[in-house]
């Protein structure tokens, strides 16, 4: 499955989205502010980049993502259920004991996750390991890693920048979901985090800055990756935090808790124009 039209992307965005709002008001618990800001960077992965295949999810070819924000997995799980991985109702089981959609990602329990996450700073690590295995097995995949900006003030990340360098691991693609807060606070207050390109640009990455909300962008950008040989490739992509939900977006208190009942019907009003 390859969808090009930038309409149809834009929709299944939108379900992804409405599916984001469902889980965390089903499971009164969940991270929608992050999960819905990188909501179309993964429709755009599962539906036109990604060399996959939901019928044979542990095929050795195929393309990877590692969630490294392992605690916006409310957004790989509804990408995962929309792409035909498993059935969309086991969505309702967010978060709670019995089911497999853990707060975050567990590869062992679901399928389609391709790395267990949730502490932050270790994906890019994995990622490399990854990217590093298709070179010498020559298995030829290629492997996404997704940040989260505030994620880049763990130490751990820019040790792994410098082995992606060391490694030319030009079938390693991160992306970093630049939406400027964290848990705490805006980054900037917490740790002030500036040019982020530049920085990755030093440890020897081809940089790409792109609207991490344009459809049109995303696909550029991922196509452009593509054709670098010899580094590695980050995408810096300026999202807003809770994207689609106005009253969510760029709020810091949406980072980490469930919407009650009346702010469930104004998002899903929002979201599928419901009355």
């Amino acid at each position: 499955m390859k969808i090009t039209d930038r309409k149809e992307l834009e929709e299944i965005a939108k379900k992804i989205r409405i599916d984001i709002i469902e889980q965390v008001y089903s499971g009164k618990s969940g991270h929608p502010g992050g999960a819905l800001s990188i909501a179309d960077i993964l429709t755009v992965l599962y539906f036109n980049q990604m060399n996959i295949n939901p019928d044979n999810p542990k095929s050795s070819g195929r393309d990877r993502l590692v969630l490294s924000k392992g605690h916006a997995s409310a957004a790989l799980y509804a990408t995962l259920a929309e792409r035909g991985y498993f059935p969309k109702k086991e969505l309702k089981t967010f978060r709670k004991l019995e089911g497999k959609l853990q707060g975050h990602p567990d590869m062992n329990k679901v399928s389609g996750v391709d790395m267990t996450s949730g502490s932050l700073g270790q994906g890019l690590s994995v990622a490399n390991g990854m990217a590093l295995s298709s070179k010498l097995n020559r298995d030829g995949f290629r492997v996404y890693c997704i940040l989260g900006d505030g994620e880049l003030e763990e130490g751990q990340v820019w040790e792994a920048a410098m082995t992606s360098s060391k490694y030319k691991l030009d079938n390693l693609c991160v992306i970093v979901d630049n939406n400027g807060l964290q848990i705490d606070g805006s980054v900037k207050e917490v740790k002030g985090l500036k040019h982020i390109g530049a920085k990755f640009e030093s440890f020897g990455f081809y940089v790409i800055k792109i609207d991490g909300h344009n459809i049109e962008d995303l696909l550029s950008a991922f196509e452009e990756a593509k054709r670098i040989k010899e580094k590695p490739t980050v995408i810096i992509a300026n999202t807003i935090k809770g994207k689609g939900v106005s009253f969510m977006e760029d709020k810091v208190e949406w980072h980490g808790k469930a919407p009650s009942e009346e702010e469930y019907q104004l998002a899903m009003h929002e979201l599928e124009g419901r009355e």
